[in-house]
């Protein structure tokens, strides 16, 4: 089995299907850690809703779609900045049947290219510490930890990669 990428809409049914499993997995972990329940179902369906991903599509934004051996497996995702010299990435998840297959580094991978295609200089992100995997993923793959770049309520580390 082989690995692709591609750019997709973020409305497709994969977009779609990936976006739903991401949210309901990290927003799960959070409730569970905090609050020792699972996400109210209600409270997800509001969620996955208000976060459509528009912003995750081209001129400013792209959304990537990996498939293991043709079937969709994870996702990452970039918005520039407005002054186009960075790039956040967002949205980078794997179905846990498709973890450890190398899967992660190649989706980060391609959205640092999909970054430097389109002029950034710099990819930002954040999460939460409760995501040690994605910790360790970023640390890998040559992120180092930095200052708060935004006031999301849920980061708790915030990383940056020069590109250039």
């Amino acid at each position: 089995m082989t690995w692709t990428v591609a750019p997709e809409p973020p409305g497709s049914p994969a977009a779609l299907a990936l976006w739903r499993a991401y949210y309901t997995e990290v927003s799960d972990r959070w409730y569970l850690l905090h609050a020792r329940r699972r996400t109210d179902p209600d409270e997800l369906e509001r969620e996955i809703a208000a976060r459509s991903g528009a912003d995750l599509a081209p001129p400013r934004g792209l959304l990537l779609i990996a498939r293991y051996g043709g079937e969709p497996a994870g996702s990452a995702g970039i918005r520039l900045s407005p002054d186009g010299t960075a790039a956040e990435l967002t949205r980078v998840f794997l179905y846990a049947r498709m973890r450890g297959r190398g899967g992660a580094a190649l989706l980060v991978g391609a959205a640092e290219e999909a970054a430097r295609a389109r002029g950034a200089r710099r990819m930002i992100l954040d999460t939460r510490g409760d995501l040690v995997e994605a910790r360790a993923l970023y640390a890998r793959l040559g992120y180092a930890e930095t200052e708060p770049h935004n006031d999301d309520p849920y980061a708790e580390h915030w990383f940056a990669k020069r590109l250039a």
